[in-house]
C-alpha cells in the first residue's frame, strides 16, 4: 500500500506559480512511475505530467507544456509540481499518484495510488 498526501494548493492571480509537493510514507518513489492529474469541477479527471521510475522519461499534457514542470527529490519520497504562467483554465484539484505497472501511460485509469487532491484556484 502506498500513502500520498498532497500540500501546496492555494489561490494565486493568473500569471503567477504554485508548487505542489507530494509526500510518501513507508514506501519510496523509485519502483513506481509518478504523475499528477487534475479534476475541473464538474469535468473527468485528467492526466497533467507523470515521470517514469528511472527518472529518463517525462510526459505532459499539451495544456501544460513549457509552464509546468513535474519532478522528484533525491531520496525519491517526494514529487514536486512547478506550475508557472497559470491560467484560469488551470483551476482544479490536483492529485498525485503512482503507477506499479510496467510502462508509463497517461490514462487515469492505468494509476493505482492516489492522493486526496489539493484545491489550486487561479483568479483572472
Amino acid at each position: 500500500q502506498v500513502q500520498l498526501v498532497e500540500s501546496g494548493g492555494g489561490l494565486v492571480q493568473a500569471g503567477g506559480s504554485l508548487r505542489l509537493s507530494c509526500a510518501t510514507s513507508g514506501r519510496t518513489f523509485s519502483s513506481y512511475d509518478i504523475g499528477w492529474f487534475r479534476q475541473a469541477s464538474g469535468k473527468e479527471r485528467e492526466f497533467v505530467a507523470a515521470i517514469s521510475r528511472s527518472g529518463s522519461i517525462t510526459l505532459y499534457a499539451d495544456s501544460v507544456k513549457g509552464r509546468f514542470t513535474i519532478s522528484r527529490d533525491s531520496a525519491k519520497t517526494t514529487m514536486y509540481l512547478q506550475m508557472n504562467s497559470l491560467k484560469p483554465e488551470d483551476t482544479a484539484v490536483y492529485s498525485c499518484a503512482v503507477r506499479t505497472g510496467l510502462a508509463l501511460v497517461p490514462r487515469t485509469s492505468y494509476w493505482d495510488y492516489w492522493g486526496p487532491g489539493t484545491q489550486v484556484t487561479v483568479s483572472a
